[in-house]
């Protein structure tokens, strides 16, 4: 079964998550990757946050699967032209180094169109390049305050909290993959690539539409409302406390703002069909009024079990609802690993390890995960089949510090 993006080639200049994230997940449709990295030292991503001097560290390792990766020192002119010539093969490039940084390599828009104009050149920053902020820097917890995020996250009358999952990084990465995969479908019609940028705050702007909503219905910004709907209040809509009382040992329960139906089968569930009859729960905004009441009525049920019982039972009685797991629990999940959503992999360094997968199911395109690579380790595998060198050369290249 041919992949998806088989046959399409992506150099990638990436470094840390968003990027990263990008070009992970057009491996993961099947294209080849050539993640070209700094010969001695390789991407930053390799040796940031590393708990063993000299191997690459396990967030490299869950950013960069299925790559191949060649060294190549953009400083010098002679692995400027090899990168040319690289380019020359691809049909994508993403890069996401500090703003101006790509332009001073030489290698800006206009420079690849006219080695490449097929090719689609992808840029990701922390601030649009033509707003107030485009030569600032970004991380994920930047762009996360900065898109509006933070100041949704967190209880009422509390500070704003980063969200955990890093929607300004790999979110922004995800959004830049789609317009790559938009890029590749217009580029069959047109037979000519395009430049792609993608901001981190406005990707995250992008995952508060709801919040947006929320503004037009109410005339004031986006509120904290801890674990209530944006949209608008309703209860249950929490997590509730279950045996045998650890860090994570609860069950979020949600029923819909758009009727009863929901609650009547939650009190059905947990054995209070009385208070269907309740008229300060009688609708969704009576139930937000009395929320502190709810709470307490389903507290009761949930201590009484564990939070894949209370999950079981009310997911069977139809009532919107999770146990909350965490990373270690998903991880040993044998479904989600049944599913490769969790898959295993093994490393040349590091050994056997399980990692997130790709979560796309397609019928006609599977692309088995791979370790990220070795940094250098597609060297002569890539020079050679790429762009033609032989072993000698390859020998004076390492030896000039070009590769």
């Amino acid at each position: 079964m041919a992949a998806a993006l088989e046959g399409v080639r992506v150099i990638d200049l990436t470094q840390f998550e968003a990027g990263t994230s990008c070009t992970e997940t057009l491996a993961w449709l099947g294209a080849d990757v050539i993640k070209v990295e700094r010969p001695g030292t390789g991407e930053q991503g390799r040796h940031a946050s590393a708990d063993v001097p000299g191997v690459d560290s396990w967030y490299f390792l869950v950013l960069n699967a299925n790559k191949r990766s060649v060294t190549l020192n953009l400083r010098c002119a002679e692995g400027r032209r090899l990168l040319e010539r690289l380019l020359a093969t691809g049909d994508v490039m993403v890069e996401n180094f500090a703003p101006g940084v790509i332009e001073r390599l030489g290698f800006g828009y206009e420079r690849v169109r006219a080695i490449n104009p097929r090719l689609i050149y992808v840029q990701i920053k922390g601030f649009a390049s033509n707003g107030p902020y485009g030569s600032y820097l970004a991380f994920d917890p930047i762009a996360q305050a900065a898109g509006g995020a933070v100041s949704l996250t967190g209880e009422r009358w509390g500070p704003p909290l980063k969200p955990g999952p890093t929607i300004g990084d790999t979110g922004t990465g995800l959004h830049a993959a789609i317009g790559v995969l938009a890029a590749l479908h217009q580029r069959q019609r047109t037979g000519t690539g395009q430049r792609i940028e993608v901001a981190m705050q406005d990707a995250v702007v992008n995952y508060c539409r709801i919040s947006f909503s929320r503004q037009l219905l109410s005339g004031r910004p986006g509120e904290r409302w801890g674990n209530q709907s944006q949209l608008g209040l309703t209860a249950p809509s929490n997590v509730y406390p279950c045996r045998p009382g650890g860090p994570n040992d609860y069950v979020f329960i949600y029923t819909t703002r758009a009727g009863n139906h929901h609650w009547e089968r939650l009190l059905d569930a947990i054995g209070r069909p009385e208070l269907k009859d309740d008229e300060r729960f009688a609708d969704p905004e009576r139930r937000a009024r009395h929320r502190a009441e709810v709470d307490a009525v389903i507290s009761a049920w949930t201590r009484e079990r564990d939070k894949r019982e209370a999950m079981r039972i009310l997911g069977e009685a139809g009532v919107p609802c999770s146990a909350v797991f965490d990373t270690l629990e998903l991880t040993e999940d044998p479904d989600l690993n049944r599913r490769e959503v969790i898959v295993t992999v093994d490393h040349p360094a590091r050994g056997r390890f399980k990692m997130p997968g790709w979560p796309v199911r397609m019928e006609r395109s599977h692309v088995p995960v791979r370790a990220a690579p070795l940094l250098g380790e597609h060297n002569q595998e890539v020079y050679t089949e790429l762009l033609g060198l032989d072993a000698q050369e390859l020998e004076r290249l390492a030896a000039d510090g070009v590769i």
